[in-house]
């Protein structure tokens, strides 16, 4: 038996296709997408028998929870979402103080069940990979969270695709889903309010620069060596700093704008003054800013997480290399809800 399409796999001109294969206008084609992504995916208002086929032929059902777990502080979220399989992935909402004091709320998405990548701090690298999240598997947990903000007054105004997964590895799927995203007939996520995390592939960072995709884009490092990234990120194996360098210069000079450069500080393995160093060598020159994130704590890693003292000293030495860089705010570490934690296991 074929399975129901997802509605949510669809961008828009897809959907407008879909209709005109069953002989319905761009006009209905609208309707249903404002129902999909300005109604909470209520189509009672479509024709009725555009109704019925749709309700006989597709699906737009939301995963449901598992868990729903919160963090002492209020301001962390943690959903375990199962998918219409039955295969389970992690989804997280945030809260943070925007610049005009209001709240805003973020949602950090994934877009693979697992990860292949294999970093070794990683929860979901230690997890191994199960597979791909299509375009509407990743939409939705966009849609999930916005329906599970604290207040309606609080706006989701941030997606990070910083979950479960290397969106690059399912670039076409994760591309789709973004497009859907800042759709401006939908919910209209503005491009600077998206970024999308990478351990470093090459050639997805360079088709990014090639397709003139708007959002932001941030690269983990993590060693500013090739033995030290190594040890840390096995990709590093395939795409060597000189190669990832280059591909990180061609991309802010075709896309005129900046990369973010993760950086997890762990403690005794890449927080020495001598590494700060030397990654502002390597960056020197590149329109650059450093994210440098206090190591989570995941079971299966015995590293630790840099102590205060030394992250201050680290981002110092940055600074004199005209390096800007902030430390990521440590959000839902208690509920396992930081970055690098994320670990699904279906229950």
């Amino acid at each position: 038996m074929t399975p129901p399409l997802n509605l949510y796999d669809f961008s828009r001109p897809a959907l407008i296709a879909l209709l005109a294969d069953w002989d319905f206008s761009h006009y209905h084609a609208n309707l249903l997408w404002e129902a999909l992504y300005q109604r909470q995916g209520d189509l009672s208002a479509l024709r009725p028998d555009l109704n019925g086929r749709l309700q006989s032929q597709t699906t737009h059902a939301l995963p449901t929870a598992v868990t729903d777990l919160a963090s002492a502080d209020g301001q962390t979220r943690k959903f375990l979402l199962r998918l219409a399989d039955g295969q389970t992935i992690e989804t997280v909402l945030m809260q943070f103080e925007g610049r005009d004091g209001l709240p805003r709320a973020t949602a950090c998405i994934s877009t693979q069940a697992g990860c292949a990548m294999g970093c070794v701090f990683c929860a979901t690298g230690q997890m191994g990979f199960t597979r791909h999240l299509t375009p509407g598997e990743i939409v939705a947990q966009v849609l999930f969270a916005n329906q599970h903000r604290p207040t309606a007054s609080q706006p989701l105004r941030n997606i990070v695709l910083m979950g479960m997964g290397e969106p690059l590895h399912n670039y076409n799927h994760t591309m789709t889903a973004l497009d859907i995203l800042m759709d401006h007939k939908g919910l209209s996520i503005a491009p600077k309010h998206i970024t999308l995390s990478t351990v470093g592939l090459v050639p997805g960072i360079i088709r990014l620069a090639d397709e003139a995709r708007p959002f932001r884009l941030a690269v983990s490092l993590h060693g500013a060596t090739d033995a030290e990234r190594q040890a840390l990120v096995p990709p590093a194996r395939r795409w060597p700093l000189a190669e990832l360098m280059d591909a990180c210069r061609y991309y802010i000079a075709k896309r005129q704008r900046r990369i973010f450069f993760e950086w997890t500080l762990i403690e005794g393995q890449n927080d020495t003054p001598t590494q700060a160093h030397a990654l502002g060598q390597l960056l020197t020159g590149l329109e650059a800013h450093v994210n440098l994130i206090p190591l989570n704590p995941t079971t299966g890693y015995t590293g630790q997480p840099t102590e205060e003292t030394a992250v201050k000293t680290f981002q110092s030495i940055l600074t004199a290399y005209n390096l800007p860089s902030t430390v990521r705010q440590r959000r839902g570490i208690d509920i396992a809800a930081g970055c690098g934690q994320l670990k699904a296991i279906t229950q």
